[in-house]
């Protein structure tokens, strides 16, 4: 059995460890009271007040009633809520939140920074950041000041069954990550900040056949905007992206020419993203707005256009150039080969000059 620094007994399987630093028995307690939401409130909020003076905490954000109670924020729904820090009650310092929801803020000033990995997100003032299930952010906000922000917070239980529920995963923008914050013109910002007023005017509607549709689509269109608004960004940030995609061709080159596929194998996007400081998502988003291919049809037309040159310009078999190109297995280079040009390596190799006449 544990006891917390009341004297208050908890019987519990989820509870198996005590440390004597009451830190760490605060934290434990947290988790439990959290889930079960057993322990009376004020003692939830001593913790809080507690866990301010330590160096930072972190929290598994599986709910929207967990982000209400950190910051001291009044719940509307169990899962969705409409958030404004100017009505928050508790201030953390410095914590990391490991996401289990879905959630988008808009950052009325900069109030700290905001990690993603080892990279600092790219905001200032009238920014946009957003986070999906399984991403893990560090926050960490500066002493004596009071952040402002409102957002929306939503759990996947929400959307399930919805047409937002079908298309979430074309929002790719949930999966950026550092320096690709979305940065907002005064008139956007009214926008994204109707749409919030908009959905939270749903959530205060007492709640009828009606709610889910209306609250769901609500927020689909919020999304929409944004994604708009990246588009406009992409635009706007054209010499920069002319850039990662000079960068990206010299990479693709490089890896082909200096016998890295024979290593590595076939490219990954991953692997040019990380080489350019972006997310996979961004770097797909980007790549696509600017030459209206993926990265990975530049991948392919890559690995065609350099195989047709084995082919007609050495006397290398096929399972040579497939292993030279990256592919495991011959079998697999022949079914790509013949997807892209309609014939198999053999078929395209004998209907072309292999040797260019005098």
């Amino acid at each position: 059995m544990l006891y917390t620094h009341n004297h208050s007994k908890i019987c519990s399987k989820s509870l198996i460890l005590m440390e004597k630093n009451y830190g760490d028995l605060y934290l434990n307690y947290r988790f439990y009271s959290i889930k079960h939401s057993i322990f009376p409130q004020n003692m939830y909020f001593c913790y809080i007040k507690y866990n301010m003076h330590m160096k930072e905490d972190f929290i598994k954000l599986d709910s929207v009633e967990t982000y209400n109670k950190l910051f001291g924020l009044e719940s509307l729904h169990p899962l969705v809520n409409v958030i404004d820090l100017d009505e928050a009650t508790y201030f953390p310092t410095h914590f990391t939140i490991n996401y289990g929801i879905y959630a988008l803020f808009l950052k009325d000033t900069r109030c700290g920074d905001i990690r993603y990995g080892k990279q600092t997100y790219d905001y200032q003032d009238g920014t946009i950041v957003s986070f999906a299930p399984g991403q893990v952010a560090e926050t960490e906000l500066q002493k004596g000041v009071k952040p402002k922000a409102k957002g929306l917070l939503f759990h996947p239980d929400l959307i399930k069954g919805t047409s937002l529920g079908q298309e979430i995963k074309s929002y790719s923008f949930f999966a950026y990550s550092s320096y690709e914050a979305l940065h907002l013109s005064d008139e956007e910002q009214n926008t994204i900040l109707d749409c919030l007023t908009n959905i939270k005017a749903e959530l205060m509607h007492p709640i009828d056949k009606l709610s889910k549709r209306l609250i769901t689509r609500n927020i689909q269109l919020l999304l929409d905007y944004c994604m708009r608004f990246y588009n406009r960004q992409f635009e706007t940030r054209k010499e920069v992206n002319k850039d990662v995609l000079t960068r990206f061709e010299s990479l693709l080159d490089d890896y082909f020419h200096n016998g890295k596929t024979q290593v590595e194998g076939i490219p990954t996007v991953r692997y040019f993203a990380e080489r350019v400081f972006l997310s996979p998502n961004y770097f797909g988003d980007l790549i696509k707005k600017e030459t209206g291919k993926t990265p990975q049809e530049y991948i392919q037309n890559k690995i065609i256009d350099t195989a047709k040159e084995l082919l007609l310009g050495s006397d290398k078999t096929i399972t040579q150039i497939a292993y030279e190109l990256g592919f495991q297995y011959s079998q697999h280079f022949n079914r790509v080969f013949k997807k892209h040009t309609g014939h198999s390596p053999n078929e395209y190799r004998k209907t072309q000059t292999f040797y260019p006449t005098a």
